[in-house]
């Protein structure tokens, strides 16, 4: 450059290219607002939904393309969208396919702010938003209506641990030309093909296990159907989503040790599982490898491994202060939302009785992610636990 200009400006235009030929098996990160163009051509043509070029950084950049890809390839799709969170995945798929007048079907049992969305979209924007049984399975025909234009699923359900019967589910959608959106994050995408058992959707919390170190929050949006992609691309678009440069590289860096990650907390699920069926206080074991879950024989046919996420009932003489005292006296397992990490968690829940579809007399439900933790020390903190009841 030219030794005319003030330092000032040479330091904001340096003409330093670094040598081409670095490799490294980490992923560069790309940080950026603006995209620079070649020309007013190339700036004018661009389209921000196109992969094969960028336009600006809210739209993105090889960093973000690269966890999209990824994505995709895991769960056999063809195109991701990533959001700031797992709502915020639920929240684009809505407002992307619906609009006053709709009908949206929700699970009774799906993620609680997944169902606080659909009360919201019936109280604010006229949508017609009902909750179902999630084990309805074909059934779900007599509830679609001619407005009905998506149907949500979640396998198994987060809290209760049902396991619907999807391929029924989406057969008759598809007969009626519904939609299927497929909160798939229990299974990470490693476990169980969406895809194949006939989700249009796949909606993702890589919070969970894809960010795997409880710190960051990101969700994703993936789809086989590129109209269905910029269907739902044009709402992100307008709602200006994006997601951080280095929360996206926190992804990369995790996900070729998910897999590894995801079969040792299923693995170790079952060994505290176990332990817990055999203890007197303990009603339930609510893991969807167990035969009596809900759903069971539908786990056995579509899933190939299990995740580290399952609840259990206490024996209804049991209080819900006998069992916040329980969850209180842990020691080794946090008291916190979400899971996929590495430290195992513990939360108490109560059923409503409003609740469709829930058959047990009980109120009080324990959730347990078991991390990467011994399963021995897990298991002596939850015997002390016990003692405390």
């Amino acid at each position: 450059m030219e030794k005319k200009l003030s330092i000032e400006t040479r330091i904001n235009h340096s003409d330093y290219v670094p040598p081409a030929g670095f490799r490294s098996y980490a992923e560069p990160m790309y940080r950026g607002s603006t995209v620079l163009f070649k020309n007013l051509k190339e700036l004018r043509e661009r389209s921000w939904m196109s992969r094969e070029g960028y336009s600006y950084g809210l739209h993105g950049t090889p960093t973000t393309f690269t966890l999209e890809a990824q994505l995709a390839e895991i769960e056999g799709g063809n195109h991701t969208l990533l959001t700031p969170s797992g709502l915020s995945a639920i929240s684009v798929v809505d407002l992307g396919l619906l609009k006053t007048g709709d009908d949206v079907l929700i699970p009774d049992d799906a993620y609680r702010p997944n169902q606080d969305m659909g009360h919201w979209l019936a109280s604010q924007f006229g949508i017609s938003v009902r909750f179902y049984d999630p084990m309805v399975g074909a059934g779900i025909a007599n509830l679609i209506q001619e407005n009905t234009k998506l149907i949500w699923t979640e396998v198994p359900g987060s809290i209760t641990m049902e396991v619907p019967d999807l391929p029924a589910i989406s057969q008759v959608a598809h007969e009626k030309g519904v939609l299927v959106a497929l909160d798939n994050t229990w299974s990470a995408g490693l476990v169980y093909d969406g895809f194949a058992h006939g989700a249009d959707i796949i909606v993702h919390a890589l919070t969970k296990y894809q960010g795997g170190s409880s710190d960051l929050l990101m969700g994703a949006v993936i789809v086989r159907e590129k109209a269905l992609f910029e269907r739902i691309g044009l709402a992100y678009q307008r709602l200006g989503i994006g997601v951080n440069a280095d929360d996206v590289a926190r992804v990369l860096r995790s996900l070729p040790t998910m897999k590894l990650r995801f079969e040792h907390s299923g693995a170790s699920s079952l060994v505290v599982a176990d332990w817990l069926q055999t203890r007197p206080e303990i009603d339930r074991i609510l893991h969807p490898a167990y035969p009596d879950c809900t759903g069971h024989e539908f786990f056995k046919r579509d899933f190939t491994g299990t995740g580290g996420l399952f609840s259990f009932l206490f024996k209804e003489q049991y209080t819900g202060e006998q069992i916040d005292r329980f969850i209180e006296s842990l020691e080794l397992f946090g008291l916190g939302f979400s899971w996929g990490g590495t430290h195992s968690l513990a939360v108490p829940y109560a059923i409503s009785n409003k609740r469709i579809g829930w058959h047990f007399p009980h109120r009080h439900v324990v959730r347990l992610y078991i991390g990467m933790e011994d399963t021995k020390d897990l298991i002596a903190d939850l015997e002390q636990a016990l003692q405390k009841l």
